[in-house]
């Protein structure tokens, strides 16, 4: 038995699409989806129907793509916001999924001394340089043509701000992770990183960071007892080591970005056996 993690497999990308329909069967492991998976309720429909039948248990937490509100066919937006997550977040129950609104669930593997977090929290854009102004910063990025589609399609309703929504899923993930028994461990899963140092491995979008999470999350692996923390966004798969805790970066990403002979199957990162 084994967990797996995958992010980003934005299945809008035809060649995503049929990676995902020609992945085998895992029936005895889980799997982590960390975002991204595309742009639509269709698209996550297809997904976790395919996913739930080739996985013992499925994970997702949302990443900004997810979260896009994109017109509707009739001209009209969709939902929006927090409706839209919670819509999301509906989905994945029908497919029996978990996410950040279920109960944290422990691993067999290891007799239960370790639960499986799913984190919804969003940027704030605190991983910005010290001398950049916050009423500055989507300025900063546009210099260099670095401005994410966020800020056109993905809105906060009810909050004032993405930055407000950030600060509202902080306080209420915290409360949940504050509650778990000291001595568990936790796999920590999160679409955007928890720490700032990795994005500097955006070197051909530095100023692309600013919507890549918060400081606020910055020493969670060692305040709530991480085993592993996963998570994608970045489309650089990675495997780092800060304070004894392993961090993975999972994406997939876009056609380009992957080598399709290997299969969607050749970058499921194993988290835990």
């Amino acid at each position: 038995m084994k967990l797996y993690a995958i992010s980003d497999i934005h299945i809008g990308h035809d060649a995503n699409r049929e990676a995902l329909k020609a992945l085998p069967a895992y029936p005895e492991d889980w799997l982590i989806l960390a975002g991204d998976v595309g742009e639509t309720e269709e698209q996550l429909h297809f997904a976790l129907s395919e996913l739930s039948r080739r996985f013992a248990r499925l994970f997702w937490v949302p990443g900004n793509h997810d979260l896009w509100t994109l017109p509707g066919r009739d001209g009209r937006d969709e939902l929006r916001g927090e409706a839209k997550y919670q819509r999301l977040v509906q989905i994945c129950r029908e497919h029996g999924a978990l996410t950040p609104e279920d109960p944290y669930v422990p691993w067999p593997g290891d007799g239960g001394q370790t639960v499986i977090a799913p984190l919804f929290v969003l940027y704030d854009y605190s991983f910005r340089p010290a001398s950049v102004p916050l009423d500055q910063v989507v300025a900063w990025a546009a210099e260099q043509h670095s401005v994410c589609a966020d800020e056109y399609v993905l809105h906060a309703d009810p909050y004032p701000s993405r930055a407000a929504w950030c600060a509202a899923r902080c306080d209420y993930t915290e409360r949940r992770l504050q509650a778990l028994a000291p001595a568990q461990s936790v796999v920590l899963v999160n679409h955007f990183p928890l720490r700032q140092q990795f994005t500097r491995r955006l070197q051909r979008i530095p100023r692309f960071a600013p919507w890549c999470g918060t400081t606020y999350t910055e020493q969670w692996h060692t305040r709530y007892g991480a085993s592993v923390v996963v998570y994608g966004h970045l489309h650089i798969r990675a495997t780092d080591y800060v304070d004894g805790v392993r961090f993975e970066e999972v994406s997939l990403g876009y056609p380009r970005q992957w080598r399709q002979e290997r299969g969607m199957q050749g970058y499921l990162r194993e988290i835990l056996s």
